[in-house]
C-alpha cells in the first residue's frame, strides 16, 4: 500500500520502506502513462514570469508549509504533469534575456533582440521604421489560432501592455513604448512609433476575445481619470477603452474590479476587457478586497473562449513573480507563484485533458538561490537553521546574486576598516516586504540566464520533454493543434481512404 504523497511528520522520511514504496509508485506512474496523441482543440500557455527552477522549488516548499505538511514533499499543480523539459532562454543578442525578446520566442517561434517585441532580430532597439516593415513582423501563436478559426485571449497580473502580454498582439522596437506618452518620453515620435496600447485596437489585438490585467493609464487621455481616480497619460486625447467597446459587435463587456468580473455571464459575453488597476495588479499579499485573483480571471477567460466550437488559445501570465524578485522580496515571489499554480489547477478543472494542451513555463530565471544546509521543513522564507561557520551569524535560506539596498546587509567596522554582515535576526526576514540578502549592488535585481522548466499536459505533451530552444515552444503547440506555418499533426495523420 502506497503512502500519501504529502506527509505531515518529518519522522516518516527516515523510513526506508517509505522511500522504497514512494519510488515504486513513481515507476508505476511512469510506465502506465500512455502518450496522448489526440488533436489539441484548445491550448493554454501559462507563463510564470521569472519563474526559475529554484523559484518553483522554494514555492513548492512555501506552499506545503502553509498547508501544514512537510514542504519538500508538496507539489505545485503543474509539477503533477507527466512531461517536463528545459528551455534555453538566451535571445539573439544577449546571454541573459528580458521578457520582451523571450515573448517573441515562446509566442512567435523566432528569437529576437533584447527589449524588442514581435519583430525579428533584423530590428534593433528603437528602430521604429524597421519595426513597421511587414517582412520584420512576427505573428504569434494567438494569431495562428485565430487564423485557424479559434478564439484567443490573454490574462495577466501586469499591465496588458507590458512585455509578456504584448507579445500576443504587438510589434515594437522598444518594450517601453506602452503609450504615446512613453514614446515621446523616450525621445521618439509617436506618429512614427505606434505605441502598444493602440495596437490592441488594430490587427491581431482587435480580434482578441478576452484581455484582462492592469494598465488603465495607458489607455486614457491625460485629461480623464479612471474609476480609481488615476489620471490617464495619453497625449493624443484618445480614450482607447471606449474605442475598444464601440468597435465590437455583440456583447462586449468592460469591467474594472472583481465584483464586476464575477457578476457577468461569461457564456453570454462575446468580448471581455478587464482593467483592474492603473498599472500592475497588486501583489496577492498586498491586494485590495476587490482585485480578482489570477485564478478567477483564468476561469472567466476559459468560459468566455469556450463558446467557440473550434477551440481557443489562451495566454495566462503570473507577471508579478518577476517584479517581486527584482525587488528581492522573496516571500512575495513565492506567494505569486502559488497563486499562479492555483490558476493552473482551475484550468485543469475546467478543461478535458484529451482535447486541451496546457503548457506551463517561464520566460527567464532570476538570481535567487536556495543555499546552505537548513534542516528539512525549515521555514523556506526565513533564516537557515544553522549559522555560518566563519562569522557565526545566521543567513537566509533564500538569497540573490545582486539587488538593491545592499548596505542594509553589511556594515563597516571602523576600528579595522573591514566590512561585516549585519545580524539578519534584526531585519525581520520572512516579512512580506523584507528584502533578502544579495551580493553585488544593483538598482534592482537582474534576471538569471539559466534554463527554465517547461511542464506539459494533454495532447502531444510528450513532445515537450528534453532540452530545446525557447522558440521551439509555439511550434510544438502549433503541431499539436494543427495551426501555424510549420508542420502539424494534421499533416502526418493518415488520410481516410477515398471511396467513389
Amino acid at each position: 500500500m502506497h503512502r500519501s504523497w504529502n506527509i505531515r511528520s518529518k519522522g516518516e522520511l527516515k523510513s526506508k520502506d517509505f522511500w522504497f514504496h514512494d519510488a515504486q509508485r513513481t515507476v508505476y506512474e511512469k510506465t502506465s502513462t500512455v502518450p496522448n496523441q489526440y488533436l489539441a482543440k484548445n491550448i493554454i500557455l501559462f507563463l510564470g514570469d521569472g519563474m526559475s527552477v529554484p523559484t518553483v522549488t522554494a514555492a513548492r516548499i512555501y506552499d506545503g508549509q502553509k498547508k501544514g505538511i512537510v514542504g519538500e514533499r508538496n507539489r505545485l499543480e503543474f509539477e503533477k504533469f507527466n512531461y517536463v523539459g528545459l528551455s534555453k532562454t538566451y535571445c539573439a543578442d544577449k546571454q541573459v534575456s528580458d521578457s520582451a525578446a523571450t515573448a517573441s520566442a515562446y509566442l512567435s517561434g523566432i528569437k529576437a533582440n533584447y527589449l524588442t517585441i514581435g519583430v525579428s532580430a533584423d530590428v534593433k532597439v528603437n528602430d521604429c521604421e524597421a519595426a513597421k516593415s511587414p517582412s520584420n513582423r512576427l505573428s504569434s501563436i494567438a494569431t495562428w489560432a485565430m487564423r485557424g478559426r479559434k478564439s484567443a485571449g490573454l490574462v495577466t497580473t501586469t499591465r496588458v501592455t507590458h512585455a509578456s502580454p504584448a507579445g500576443v498582439y504587438a510589434h515594437t522596437s522598444n518594450r517601453d513604448f506602452e503609450s504615446d506618452f512613453d514614446v515621446k518620453d523616450q525621445g521618439h515620435d509617436p506618429s512614427k512609433c505606434p505605441d502598444i496600447a493602440q495596437q490592441l485596437l488594430s490587427d491581431e489585438g482587435q480580434r482578441l476575445k478576452v484581455v484582462m490585467g492592469g494598465g488603465t493609464r495607458k489607455f486614457l487621455p491625460n485629461t480623464e481619470k479612471d474609476v480609481y481616480g488615476n489620471v490617464g497619460e495619453r497625449l493624443d486625447g484618445r480614450n482607447l477603452i471606449n474605442e475598444w467597446q464601440r468597435s465590437k459587435h455583440g456583447n462586449a463587456q468592460v469591467v474594472f474590479n472583481r465584483t464586476n468580473l464575477l457578476s457577468i455571464n461569461p457564456y453570454n459575453t462575446d468580448y471581455l476587457l478587464g482593467l483592474f488597476n492603473a498599472s500592475h495588479l497588486a501583489y496577492k499579499l498586498d491586494e485590495s478586497i476587490d482585485t480578482p485573483t489570477l485564478e478567477e480571471m483564468t476561469e472567466t477567460a476559459i468560459k468566455v473562449l469556450s463558446a467557440n466550437p473550434g477551440g481557443f488559445f489562451l495566454f495566462v501570465e503570473g507577471g508579478r513573480i518577476d517584479h517581486a524578485h527584482h525587488e528581492t522580496k522573496a516571500k512575495k515571489a513565492m506567494e505569486e507563484t502559488v497563486q499562479f499554480s492555483n490558476a493552473v489547477k482551475k484550468a485543469r478543472q475546467l478543461t478535458k485533458p484529451w482535447e486541451t494542451l496546457i503548457v506551463v513555463t517561464a520566460d527567464h530565471g532570476h538570481t535567487m538561490t536556495i543555499n546552505g544546509y537548513p534542516d528539512i521543513n525549515n521555514d523556506i522564507t526565513g533564516l537557515s537553521s544553522e549559522l555560518s561557520d566563519l562569522d557565526y551569524l545566521p543567513y537566509a535560506t533564500l538569497s540573490y546574486a545582486n539587488g538593491p539596498e545592499m548596505n542594509r546587509f553589511y556594515e563597516l567596522e571602523t576600528s579595522n576598516n573591514t566590512v561585516k554582515r549585519v545580524d539578519l535576526r534584526n531585519l525581520n526576514i520572512g516579512d512580506k516586504d523584507a528584502r533578502y540578502p544579495h551580493g553585488a549592488p544593483y538598482s534592482e535585481e537582474t534576471h538569471g540566464g539559466g534554463d527554465v522548466a517547461v511542464y506539459a499536459n494533454g495532447p502531444w505533451s510528450h513532445l515537450f520533454s528534453g532540452v530545446y530552444e525557447q522558440n521551439t515552444i509555439p511550434h510544438l503547440m502549433g503541431f499539436a493543434s494543427c495551426i501555424g506555418p510549420g508542420i502539424t499533426y494534421c499533416d502526418l495523420r493518415p488520410k481516410a481512404a477515398y471511396v467513389p
